[in-house]
């Protein structure tokens, strides 16, 4: 079954999806709809987070987590290099979908952290692809994760205040005349 909003071809401006497309089944399809309802020469753009290269806070957790369970290095391996997980991915998405004046940028934003807690406390809240896989581990692992990632975050320095970067791939369109 295919989804189509009701909204009448050509309605909107510009539309946007912020980082949402590498969650979706089809992106392409998504995409292909935020054209559809733009007019033509307006704007279409998408940001995914760049997950292989500057999403440093999950890489932290990922990566530690694998050293102690093959499974979280399945979830950080089809994360990582999923198409649009890479520099080119958008791009190559919104230029199949007959988007002109294709371009990429990254933007960089900080996290910041009072504390570990601070840190861990949203990654285990169920959402996002950590806060599943941490939901659905067993206990006794999840205490050795989370002993691991907590001294990677401590780094050798006493708990407190981090600061840690998040860049997301951001990739922009015209709809043709």
């Amino acid at each position: 079954m295919s989804v189509r909003c009701l909204t009448p071809d050509c309605a909107f401006a510009g539309a946007i999806a912020q980082l949402v497309l590498n969650f979706v089944a089809d992106p392409a399809a998504a995409l292909a709809e935020m054209r559809r309802v733009t007019r033509p020469s307006g704007l279409v753009a998408a940001t995914v987070w760049d997950f292989r290269g500057g999403l440093v806070y999950q890489r932290m957790f990922w990566d530690t987590a694998t050293v102690l369970d093959p499974a979280a290095a399945k979830v950080r391996d089809r994360l990582f290099s999923a198409p649009l997980a890479l520099a080119n991915g958008l791009p190559k998405l919104f230029t199949q979908a007959g988007l002109l004046a294709v371009r990429l940028q990254s933007i960089t934003i900080r996290m910041d952290y009072a504390s570990f807690d601070d840190y861990w406390e949203p990654l285990c809240g169920g959402q996002g692809p950590v806060g599943t896989y941490v939901a659905q581990i067993e206990p006794a692992l999840r205490g050795r994760i989370i002993d691991a990632v907590r001294l990677a975050y401590l780094s050798g320095a006493p708990d407190g205040p981090r600061s840690l970067t998040a860049t997301a791939w951001l990739t922009s369109g015209l709809v043709p005349q």
